[in-house]
């Protein structure tokens, strides 16, 4: 494979079924997530409640994500990926058995959630662990970078055609979001060949590994521990069914749009960095990146305007996406091949902790001070973690080549 030719990652076939099955996954939960925000707000009117579908997925996958990463550093992960995939589609049919129930109860969504937890709680550590196996080191940035695209994507048309579909009908979301799982299957069972890494010796007294590797290297903790607490408080996910319904005074449509556009940021960012990848100063991109995405809630959270708010949106999933390029870059070239597994699985629990906690997180903090002040407090609080951290990890701070690891 060409180096200087972008597009020379997607040309094997077992990447292209990896992304496919990948885009498929991502796009049938975003269209699970408006469909299910809406349905849940609407039957319980509750900030808190949106805050529970966080906490829903977040607790199962904070149990299992380590015995995942351990799996996926003992097992084939693709096989681990199959059967992350099968929990998904009987979740998608359990979710399409409530819509067609005439007075379904929150509660059940929510256990169906949870399942979704468990199923990502060893999909994740296998997907992050298995893409490095299938491209050369020197490609992996821009591989990276590619699986972003592919995700990102998938969160720019899940949204919006699952709140479009929404308002036809409920049933037509959950359904065709379950047969998106399906497809997914049937991509990643098309792959050819194991992934298992050959003579791991693994054990299960190996499962906190991945913990002391990660915080032995300041580098590798001081970027997933940022995306962690700046997503934690920064993130208003949670709360856009209210922003849409009550603030901006728009339907589901008007919802999948606003949970589009940050993907429309981030996809358009991860093209950019497909074709030129970061040279240099990562570290520092990353800081600022955040901090781009802290003043963006802020402002975000004290618009008026629908469309400003998608255009604030579509910014913050830029300035994102270029901090979760470098922390994925960093974490895999930092990390030897037969531990791989266990790492991805602890940045995936700090992923998941930052996005589902931080769902509960906002949805707490909104009604215990009301949905504005709670999403403006959470951007000042990213900003402040910014500056904590430009002081307590030098090394991030210096981080420079992604292509070279870091202590």
């Amino acid at each position: 494979m060409a180096t200087d030719d972008a597009a020379s990652v997607l040309r094997d076939r077992n990447v292209f079924l990896f992304m496919v099955a990948r885009f498929c996954s991502a796009m049938a939960v975003m269209m699970f997530s408006v469909a299910v925000g809406w349905q849940v707000y609407a039957l319980t009117h509750s900030a808190f409640a949106l805050g529970m579908v966080g906490l829903a997925q977040f607790l199962p996958a904070f149990l299992l994500t380590l015995p995942g990463g351990l799996a996926a550093d003992r097992f084939d992960r693709r096989k681990i990926i199959l059967a992350a995939f099968a929990i998904e589609i009987l979740v998608g049919v359990a979710l399409l058995a409530l819509a067609l129930h005439p007075a379904p109860r929150a509660y059940w969504i929510f256990v169906a959630l949870a399942f979704i937890g468990v199923g990502r709680a060893f999909m994740s550590p296998a997907n992050g662990s298995l893409l490095p196996l299938l491209v050369p080191s020197e490609l992996f940035p821009r591989a990276v970078a590619w699986n972003s695209t592919a995700f990102q994507t998938a969160t720019i048309a899940g949204p919006a055609l699952g709140g479009i579909l929404y308002a036809v009908s409920p049933v037509l979301v959950y359904a065709i979001a379950t047969g998106l799982f399906l497809l997914g299957f049937i991509f990643m069972a098309s792959m050819r060949g194991r992934w298992k890494v050959p003579n791991s010796s693994a054990g299960w007294n190996g499962l906190l590994e991945g913990v002391h590797f990660v915080f032995a290297k300041r580098a590798i903790l001081g970027a997933i521990s940022l995306d962690l607490f700046a997503v934690l408080f920064g993130g208003a996910t949670a709360l856009l069914p209210i922003f849409a319904r009550d603030l901006l005074h728009t339907g589901p449509w008007g919802l999948g749009i606003l949970r589009s556009s940050p993907a429309i940021g981030a996809a358009i960012m991860a093209l950019w960095l497909a074709h030129f990848p970061i040279r240099g100063r990562a570290g520092r991109r990353m800081f600022i990146c955040v901090a781009v995405f802290g003043l963006c809630t802020v402002a975000f959270a004290l618009s008026r305007s629908f469309w400003l708010s998608a255009a604030l949106l579509i910014v913050l999933g830029g300035a994102d996406m270029i901090s979760v390029i470098i922390r994925g870059t960093l974490v895999q070239v930092s990390t030897p091949d037969a531990m791989r597994g266990r790492v991805s699985a602890v940045n995936m629990l700090f992923i998941g902790a930052s996005n589902e906690l931080g769902e509960f997180e906002s949805g707490v903090t909104a009604a215990w001070f009301g949905t504005v002040p709670a999403t403006v407090l959470g951007g000042v609080g990213t900003l402040v973690v910014v500056l904590l951290w430009l002081r307590f990890f030098p090394t991030l701070r210096r981080a420079d080549r992604l292509e070279s690891a870091v202590d």
